[in-house]
């Protein structure tokens, strides 16, 4: 049973050459029938390993390394079942919105890049 849902997006650092990028993943949590909870990583629609391990870090595209992703934002998917929410039924035979079976793909490394934090002089003087 599906028991989360979220957007995390994934910054990467290179600790070679020092490139920075981030990567957005889509995150299924699962608890399966011996009730052990397990996480599964989507990268454009394919299933990865999880970026925050070596096995599954990208390599960077600069140097060729791997290394391990941090988190720096995440957005929970809600899960179907809120009665409250506001919805409505599809047509039959695909009539709402067919464009979106033809729709490009939204690429998880189609963002634009978080920008690297300025360091603030110091201003205190002894």
């Amino acid at each position: 049973m599906i028991t989360e849902l979220a957007v995390e997006r994934v910054e990467f650092t290179c600790g070679s050459c020092w490139h920075r990028w981030s990567v957005d993943y889509d995150v299924q949590r699962y608890r399966d029938a011996l009730d052990a909870e397990w996480e599964v990583f989507y990268r454009d629609n394919a299933a990865v390993p999880s970026p925050y391990t070596p096995q599954g870090a990208p390599t960077c595209e600069h140097c060729g390394r791997r290394w391990v992703g941090r988190l720096v934002a995440r957005r929970p998917v809600p899960l179907p079942g809120d009665a409250a929410a506001p919805r409505c039924r599809v047509p039959a035979e695909g009539a709402d919105r067919p464009e979106r079976h033809a729709a490009p793909m939204l690429r998880a490394a189609g963002h634009p890049q978080p920008q690297a934090r300025a360091e603030q002089p110091s201003t205190h003087r002894s």
